[in-house]
């Protein structure tokens, strides 16, 4: 966790919802985000001296890497361990985000078929994900989200879970500094159930698929009725 996500607001939307600056190139709507793709992500700016809605890479690229390629392995940051990892330390204290999203993916396996799931807001309201970011080689936004385990019925489908902010959490956790254990505690059980957990097809674990009708449920299979002779 967390692998694919959805994020299709518009950035004049998020810049609303966020209340924030927009400065991110335009992006279309994704119902199946993946790694490395470009995702809108809103942090502080010092040059706005406000927040901003920008856009980054998804997978966190340290500064000291060589290739680009690595941040497609570092699309997720363990809240139980980012206030000391080397790679992800530095952003946890001085870059923090925001990585607004309608939902996430997760599979449950089944024998040999594998079922999908989308989390999402009962009342289609927009997730705040805990992020960080870095900028590679000054020309590179990058981001990784927080996950932390898994709560409540969420726990059934996938033992981790993005680290969700609720609004009165953002001021603090964009500030940057602060108390770790503060800034990473997991959501309240009322947030949590505000959480819906809903079958969809499985189209969309082809990252070549995108577009609303991957949310809907799947087609239920219809058992051969035997032929009587």
């Amino acid at each position: 966790m967390c692998g694919r996500y959805a994020t299709t607001r518009s950035e004049a939307d998020l810049g609303l919802l966020f209340d924030a600056v927009t400065v991110a190139e335009e992006l279309a709507p994704s119902w199946n985000v993946a790694p490395t793709d470009p995702v809108p992500v809103v942090r502080m700016s010092r040059r706005h001296d406000a927040r901003v809605v920008d856009t980054a890479r998804w997978g966190l690229i340290p500064p000291w890497a060589d290739d680009p390629r690595a941040g497609a392995r570092m699309i997720n940051a363990r809240a139980e361990t980012v206030a000391t990892s080397p790679a992800f330390a530095p952003s946890f204290q001085r870059r923090r985000c925001l990585v607004p999203a309608d939902g996430w993916f997760e599979w449950v396996r089944d024998g040999r078929k594998r079922q999908a799931f989308y989390m999402t807001p009962a009342d289609s309201s927009v997730l705040a994900f805990a992020g960080i970011w870095t900028m590679w080689r000054e020309q590179t936004l990058t981001c990784s989200v927080l996950t932390t385990a898994a709560l409540g019925g969420l726990a059934a489908v996938h033992d981790r879970m993005p680290l969700i902010l609720p609004r009165e959490r953002w001021p603090e956790w964009l500030a940057g500094g602060g108390d770790a254990p503060g800034l990473l505690r997991p959501m309240s059980p009322a947030e949590l159930a505000a959480i819906e957990v809903r079958p969809v097809r499985p189209d969309v674990g082809n990252v070549r698929n995108n577009g609303p009708h991957l949310l809907t449920a799947p087609e239920p299979e219809i058992e051969a009725e035997a032929t009587l002779f």
